[in-house]
């Protein structure tokens, strides 16, 4: 910490950022252990394993079988952030100023949090038939039983006092939990806000008749639409101009247990299908069933009013204003169609909502293709435009973890006239003569091309690039090919993107000018890199001022026919 740091100017503050940087160690050793090993044991799969180590050997010398399952099962229905406060407070001994400084919060806020934790925790351990005063026991228990030693279960001890927040605090904790509103956003922590609406979650998916049940789609899983609760999660790690993270999660009709049916995460694509306990690891992304664009809660409001024009009859969804790194949006749907949204501000992709974290039980098949499952791969573009041929190259990444070391980059020539470069953070123009005539710092050519790492689906992709333009499309889908076909109309060029909807890459841009074809655009993705690698040579990445930023959509694609720059 010192040696990348330097020295804290505060001397207060040297535990908390020593404790934010070991708690960033364990997140990463805990994330590469799941991806190397899905089935490592977890908080969420510890009611489900034997005792097979010492550790747990103790617990069954300790307490009861019994006792065990059941302040385990009141645990892990407790929400991430009650975990986290629970655990910074009570076994870590951490004083409310660290946990507030841990997660980014004021003070007053943190105690919130506790006394929160405590009651949802109290109302767990009350199901599984504790008495009210149980709270403090039902701690003391699991810290125990997740004990590494003998000698540290034995030493565990947590005063009545180290659970206390006082009375402003419980106060404000009663009163928010009562009104479900909770309005401290302007400490940086959490809103919560519940709205009522009719619409229903859209299905998603595509039925595949030529391919195995590995990459077959969720359709027939959500047939039964209305039977119990959905809760459509959208997590944004960098802000809403970032990447998005999303997940669905399926409660049966009493709303007592959950599953999570398809995870989106930053790794990968996943969707467990519950008939034959399997998830299966897929390339592509979801797309919506009824061929409507995917929309996000946080859309700002010049794109809701695009999307709304192109597709009147599409089904409306609750929008927030959230802003800010770490983002979580909560959309809730049940029975009788209330919809309830949660905005806050905690990292939660370390948390088992967006790893792995089915059953351990449940099977894993890797359906993916040799590039997806690498995680990035490089393409290669040829064609023409008009009278002019065209060649490139570059590298797309498929998911958010490997966009960082393996970013996206392009590299494409047309004719003799221009040249065009893009580093993933800043694009340039150049003529013939190699002279500059446009520079782009924070635009990407990558606006008229798939963003995978970016969370969604091409077409979806694709689609919400023309309506932020203002530009008119259409969709059709072909079943037989897996393919999709997306039209985008400006008042003098009109291109036709064919993409594969399961490897969710674009295959071709067909250009015409008022009905006449004028060019094509192919694109080759490589499935093996290790003989090509030395072929494809990135441009140089430099980190470009935050001030400058200029527009570049989706229509600097239709520029080069017409040469507007």
């Amino acid at each position: 910490m010192f040696h990348s740091s330097g020295k804290p100017n505060k001397a207060n503050r040297i535990w908390p950022r020593l404790c934010d940087a070991v708690l960033n160690t364990l997140r990463i050793g805990h994330r590469e252990e799941r991806h190397v090993n899905p089935d490592a044991l977890s908080v969420s799969a510890m009611a489900n394993e034997d005792a097979k180590d010492d550790s747990q050997r103790l617990l069954a010398d300790a307490v009861g079988r019994e006792l065990r399952d059941s302040v385990i099962a009141a645990m892990r229905r407790l929400k991430p952030r009650h975990r986290a406060v629970l655990t910074f407070r009570c076994f870590r001994q951490m004083e409310y100023q660290d946990i507030a400084h841990s997660l980014q919060c004021s003070e007053f806020a943190a105690k919130i949090q506790f006394y929160r934790a405590k009651m949802a925790l109290q109302k767990q351990l009350s199901r599984q038939g504790f008495g009210r005063g149980a709270f403090l026991a039902g701690l003391i228990l699991f810290g125990k039983i997740t004990a590494q030693s003998e000698a540290a279960a034995k030493s565990l001890a947590i005063s009545a006092a180290t659970t206390k927040v006082g009375v402003a605090a419980g106060l404000a904790a009663v009163a928010t939990t009562k009104t479900a509103v909770l309005s401290v956003a302007a400490a940086g922590v959490i809103a919560i806000g519940t709205i009522a609406g009719t619409s229903k979650p859209q299905h998603t998916g595509q039925t595949d008749p030529d391919q195995s049940k590995a990459i077959s789609t969720i359709t027939d899983s959500l047939a039964a639409v209305g039977k119990g609760v959905y809760e459509y999660w959208h997590y944004y790690p960098h802000g809403t101009r970032g990447p998005v993270m999303m997940r669905l999660l399926k409660w049966d009709a009493r709303a007592k247990q959950s599953y999570c049916q398809w995870l989106q995460n930053e790794t990968a694509n996943y969707f467990f299908d519950r008939n034959d306990n399997t998830v299966y690891i897929r390339n592509h992304r979801v797309w919506h069933e009824d061929h409507s664009v995917w929309r996000l809660p946080t859309d700002n409001a010049v794109l809701r009013k695009s999307l709304a024009l192109a597709e009147p009859d599409a089904l409306p969804i609750e929008y927030v204003n959230g802003q800010g790194a770490g983002l979580l949006v909560i959309m809730k749907q049940d029975q009788q169609a209330h919809r309830s949204q949660i905005t806050r501000n905690l990292n939660v992709l370390d948390e088992p909502y967006f790893l792995y974290d089915w059953p351990s039980r449940t099977r894993l098949i890797d359906a993916r293709d040799t590039m997806h499952e690498r995680g990035w791969t490089y393409f290669t573009i040829s064609g023409r435009i008009g009278e002019n041929d065209v060649s490139g190259q570059g590298r797309i990444p498929f998911v958010h973890a490997t966009s960082k070391w393996h970013y996206p980059w392009l590299k494409m020539t047309i004719g003799n006239k221009l040249r065009l470069v893009d580093t993933g953070t800043e694009a340039r123009l150049y003529d013939g003569a190699n002279k500059l005539i446009k520079e782009y710092i924070g635009g990407s050519f990558f606006q008229s091309l798939p963003r995978p790492w970016m969370g969604l689906h091409a077409v979806d992709t694709v689609r919400r690039d023309a309506a932020r333009a203002d530009a008119s499309f259409s969709t059709e889908f072909i079943r037989r090919d897996n393919t999709a076909k997306v039209t985008v109309r400006t008042d003098r060029i009109e291109m036709v993107y064919t993409i594969d909807l399961l490897k969710d890459v674009v295959e071709s841009i067909a250009f015409s000018r008022n009905g006449v074809p004028e060019g094509m655009l192919e694109f080759a993705y490589l499935q093996d890199i290790e003989e090509a690698a030395k072929d494809f040579v990135s441009p140089r990445q430099e980190s470009p001022p935050k001030w400058r930023r200029d527009r570049l959509g989706i229509l600097w694609l239709a520029n080069l026919m017409d040469a507007r720059w």
